[in-house]
């Protein structure tokens, strides 16, 4: 029956390991040659599984004698779910057969496992590219692998492109500087412009280990006008993506590079037509304060936020008092008593009830960063004033705020 056949398949392998090697030779491979046959692709995909805990259970000439031509075959096997397995389960069946076998006949197999007609076996074979890489030398790799890897970079299935794009850049350091400046970065160009989000994303997000191959002068000069050409994309979700990455990109790009290139988006952000956007990039601003600390950000940002409090679209002055709610506790009591509490205050006296009313918001959100002092001093008369205005939203969060004061005062006592 098919399922008992599935099951020997399955825990053929864990059985294997309690057997002498006597009967593993006989009894075992007899009953795998046989699993490896059937007529079901359901009991030959479990089969593949058994290859690898087989093959580091027979000694080195068996598994070769055993082992490798029923990898090969599975390769081509006529059901995708099969060719599927093999290419998920590659690397470590290339462990099984030794370095030798796998240079003369799984390179080849894996090659057509790249350039399989179903979708979902390149995606398995596609996220394997750096760990088999690295079985190979560099002639082979660049011989072999490298041409499908260029196909792989335009596939028609985002999901394979999605695929290669997280291991790609894995593949620099295995393939050295001269190698990766020639045959890598016009890859990585081409996945950056891919249209689906994923794709750039996940090469954003390794960027630094192509930082380390060929150094960031270089990567800056190839990659990063791209970068920047996703971060203006006309669909939002694309600039989206791309904000929530530019903390990682700060990070390994270092501060006198990210204020020339991209510190100008930061703001331009704030401003988008899309809420999503604005507040993306609210938080982006207090995780860069914390990437490059507070002496970086009052010089290089919270000039720029506390000009937008006097813009004329009251969505920007909002958005502005939501950057200073989110930066304040990184920046610390000091500067936001001298910087940002009096720009707040005077916000309050806002013709538009949605600025009052998020005044009072952020004012409550100051109370536990500033000294009991100020709230006394400033920020409860401030909030007083706002409880008795006409708006009945204004009022409700003034008031709500002016309770927390009161629960804080209590708390103490």
């Amino acid at each position: 029956m098919p399922m008992m056949r599935r099951a020997d398949a399955s825990n053929l392998g864990k059985f294997a390991t309690t057997l002498e090697s006597a009967f593993l030779n006989v009894e075992i491979m007899t009953m795998f040659d046989g699993l490896t046959k059937d007529d079901q692709d359901s009991v030959r995909l479990l089969a593949v599984e058994g290859c690898a805990a087989l093959g580091k259970l027979l000694e080195p000439q068996d598994c070769v004698a055993r082992i490798l031509l029923v990898i090969v075959n599975f390769s081509q096997d006529k059901s995708w779910r099969v060719r599927y397995m093999v290419a998920n389960q590659l690397y470590e069946l290339c462990e099984a057969v030794g370095p030798d076998c796998t240079k003369t006949d799984l390179v080849p197999a894996y090659e057509r496992l790249l350039r399989d007609n179903e979708a979902e076996v390149r995606i398995a074979a596609a996220g394997k590219v750096t760990k088999f890489s690295q079985l190979l030398n560099l002639e082979l790799a660049i011989q072999h692998i490298l041409s499908c890897v260029k196909e792989l970079s335009t596939d028609s299935s985002q999901h394979v492109c999605s695929a290669l794009a997280s291991v790609i850049m894995g593949m620099a350091p295995i393939l050295g500087k001269d190698s990766t400046i020639e045959n890598l970065l016009s890859i990585f160009l081409s996945l950056l412009k891919d249209e689906f989000p994923d794709v750039h994303l996940n090469i954003i997000n390794k960027l630094d280990q192509v930082n380390q191959v060929i150094g960031i002068d270089l990567l800056s000069e190839s990659l990063l006008p791209a970068i920047v050409e996703l971060a203006e994309d006309r669909h939002w979700r694309v600039r989206l993506a791309i904000i929530e990455y530019v903390p990682l990109l700060a990070s390994q790009l270092g501060i006198g590079f990210f204020d020339d290139k991209l510190g100008a988006l930061c703001m331009q952000w704030m401003q988008d037509k899309v809420y999503s956007i604005r507040e993306a990039a609210a938080n982006n601003l207090k995780r860069l304060a914390e990437e490059f600390g507070s002496e970086w950000a009052m010089q290089h940002i919270v000039p720029q936020v506390l000009d937008m409090v006097n813009n004329p679209h009251y969505l920007h002055r909002m958005m502005a008092l939501r950057a200073i709610s989110l930066m304040a506790p990184v920046m610390g009591s000091e500067i936001t008593c001298s910087k940002f509490l009096s720009v707040v205050v005077e916000a309050a006296k806002d013709r538009v009830p949605n600025i009052k009313f998020n005044v009072a918001k952020l004012l409550q959100s100051l109370i536990p960063i500033v000294d009991q002092s100020v709230v006394d001093k400033t920020i409860r008369q401030c909030l007083v004033d706002l409880s008795e205005d006409p708006d009945v939203d204004v009022r409700y969060f003034a008031n709500q705020a002016l309770r927390s004061i009161d629960s804080a005062a209590v708390a103490q006592s």
